[in-house]
């Protein structure tokens, strides 16, 4: 069981490394594709959110390959197609068609529990770019700005 909370954990840390990586292209991406003054500020917007998203699908596809040659490593499954095997545990969808063989039925889990913090981070970074866009084309109104001073 041991080993198996230390592979886990192993191709984890690679993966959020690869986000955190990922991270760091998306907001370069974002902050180099707003210009101050755009003729169509919701088509640009569109796109940079387009760019990120293409962006953070292609971080998730290599954490799921990195799942996926794990499992062939540690031979988790009999004769399976690991990269689905792979792709049903990370996304948590569970179909239970394929199923570890008793000497790594903690790798599911494990995987999933990586692939929903992934998917939040994911998450928060669309949402975090989307604000910081809207702001700097000057779409959204900031807190607070129609409160009458005192």
């Amino acid at each position: 069981m041991m080993l198996q909370f230390l592979v886990g954990t192993l191709v984890s840390v690679i993966n959020i490394g690869i986000h955190a990586l990922v991270t760091v292209v998306a907001v370069t991406i974002a902050r180099s594709a707003v210009p101050r003054h755009t003729r169509r500020p919701r088509l640009h917007l569109m796109s940079v959110m387009i760019a990120i998203a293409v962006v953070l699908k292609i971080a998730h596809m290599l954490e799921i390959l990195m799942w996926a040659a794990t499992y062939h490593i540690v031979h988790a499954a009999d004769d399976a197609d690991l990269l689905y095997f792979a792709f049903v545990n990370y996304t948590t969808l569970g179909y239970g068609d394929i199923t570890p063989v008793p000497e790594w039925r903690l790798i599911g889990p494990l995987t999933a529990m990586n692939g929903v913090l992934l998917f939040g981070w994911s998450a928060a970074i669309l949402f975090e770019v989307l604000l910081r866009t809207l702001e700097h084309l000057g779409l959204t109104e900031k807190p607070g700005a129609d409160m009458p001073r005192a």
